[in-house]
């Protein structure tokens, strides 16, 4: 279950942790979604294959590179549609465009003088281009990456690094994840966790911090 229970001192948390995908970033599947249908394909397949441990587990581990990535993919659905229709499918999930969701991170920009918020992503070696790219190179204190630290989460050990980053106990932490195994692990070591879904979760569990804060609406 997760412990979403608030910490008691003079300030709610020591550093809130959060997940990047999912939580502050979106991807557009869009042409992938009209490339499967025009090759025929569930709509969901090139993703479901992308993301599959042998596929991304390397990517998230920082072993592989894009071209890599999209190869293996490309030679995963090469049994199911032509080459060439494979990797177009390829590229365009792997090269996907994307955004940031600006409601999230307006809240997540009130936290600025009040506590440390560390970025704790399961991501590629070039997410600090992306970063850049969606103009959040300042957002937070610190980002732990999965594929330049060699952890991926849930492993307890990338969540006792994020906190250490900002001299932090976990049991001190607000942990926001968009995947429940992820928020279980964190919980698991001490942390209040929350499970995101929609932007109000996130601005329910940061309230004791930002009661002060003007409106993020």
């Amino acid at each position: 279950m997760v412990n979403t229970t608030t910490a008691t001192s003079d300030r709610a948390f020591d550093a809130v942790l959060c997940d990047l995908d999912g939580v502050i970033r979106f991807f557009d599947d869009s042409v992938v979604t009209r490339l499967e249908r025009e090759a025929g394909l569930p709509e969901g397949t090139t993703a479901t294959i992308g993301f599959a441990p042998e596929h991304d587990g390397p990517l998230l581990l920082g072993r592989i590179t894009r071209t890599q990535w999209a190869e293996s993919i490309a030679g995963a659905l090469s049994s199911r549609v032509p080459r060439p229709r494979a990797e177009a499918l390829a590229t365009a999930f792997t090269e996907a465009d994307f955004r940031a969701d600006e409601q999230v991170v307006g809240v997540l920009r009130l936290l600025r003088g009040r506590c440390p918020l560390v970025l704790v992503t399961n991501a590629t070696v070039w997410l600090d281009g992306d970063l850049a790219a969606m103009g959040l190179t300042d957002l937070a204190t610190s980002v732990v990456n999965s594929s330049l630290v060699g952890m991926v989460k849930p492993d307890p050990g990338i969540y006792r690094l994020a906190a250490g980053r900002v001299g932090a106990r976990l049991d001190r932490c607000l942990f926001v994840d968009d995947r429940a195994e992820n928020v279980d692990a964190a919980v698991a070591l001490g942390a209040t966790g929350v499970l995101y879904r929609e932007v109000a979760d996130l601005e329910r569990a940061l309230a004791p911090l930002l009661r002060d804060a003007p409106s993020s609406r």
